[in-house]
């Protein structure tokens, strides 16, 4: 059987992934994905020998999670067509601690928000809003004026539904702004024509308080708070799997990732184990 990669084939695709509710960003990126190995192999039939290849070629330009990620869509669209293709994701060794050049402290986020008061008091509260709940950017359209007042909303996403608790003193500042631009109900984060703020609106704003709040741009994106939100509950909980419900998260290895300790901080604890003596005191000779 010769496998082929057709624009009728992706269409369908793209339909069973509405079907299947899948969100817009996971139909977007598996469609992407897919198209892209499309434009790779050409007219040619696909064969193991050619998705070998391709892994390679992805390798030569990404970093292995991105790889993973990229054939994951692969092997969905072959499963869905039927076909007997497969190709195997890289072996990943678990990171023991995160990148500080990625890493956003708590001190740093407090100087995101000081800076964020002085140019947008929407953008200090939606900062607030996702560092607090550890909710996705894409889940922001599910704090409503109804949520604040119940002091808990239900988030529907992936086929899941969770319930999220919101912190009485973040109800508050939720309501008051409701109250002050006078939002009678729906979404409470929208844009000045009305439509609930999106992933790309949202990602310019915070790169706009870098500067003034002295913080690395590189820090500095929506889904840095739901790390930061996840690293502060587990410091506080120290259960996993608890996190892991809160987060969404159908593995407690997604969450581990979450969780990593910061490279600082795994040192101080290497530097502490007291394994290693001074050879000072004993006066050595070579």
């Amino acid at each position: 059987m010769a496998y082929v990669i057709t624009h009728p084939l992706l269409s369908a695709f793209h339909q069973h992934l509405r079907d299947s509710e899948r969100s817009s960003a996971t139909i977007e990126k598996y469609l992407r994905d897919v198209t892209a190995f499309s434009l790779y192999i050409g007219d040619s039939a696909i064969t193991k020998e050619s998705l070998i290849d391709y892994k390679q070629h992805l390798q030569d330009s990404y970093a292995p999670a991105s790889v993973n990620s990229m054939l994951s869509a692969l092997n969905h669209f072959f499963t869905w067509c039927g076909w007997e293709l497969h190709v195997r994701a890289l072996k990943i060794q678990h990171k023991l601690f995160r990148d500080e050049e990625k890493e956003l402290s708590k001190e740093e986020y407090l100087r995101l928000l000081d800076a964020a008061w002085n140019k947008s008091e929407r953008l200090w509260l939606l900062l607030q809003t996702i560092a607090a709940t550890g909710i996705r950017v894409s889940e922001l359209q599910f704090i409503t004026v109804e949520a604040a007042k119940r002091g808990r909303t239900d988030i529907q996403c992936k086929g899941k539904t969770r319930t999220i608790l919101l912190p009485s003193k973040l109800r508050q500042e939720l309501l008051r702004y409701v109250k002050l631009h006078n939002i009678k109900g729906g979404c409470i984060f929208l844009t000045r024509t009305g439509k609930p703020m999106n992933r790309s609106n949202i990602w310019r704003a915070l790169k706009s308080l870098c500067e003034e709040a002295g913080v690395l741009a590189s820090k500095v994106f929506p889904h840095n708070l739901r790390h930061l939100f996840a690293t502060t509950f587990y410091e506080a909980a120290k259960d996993i799997a608890r996190l892991a419900d809160v987060l969404g998260h159908s593995s407690i290895n997604t969450t581990r990732i979450y969780i990593s300790t910061s490279g600082q901080f795994h040192s101080r604890i290497i530097e502490g184990l007291g394994l290693v003596q001074s050879s000072e005191p004993r006066n050595l000779t070579t």
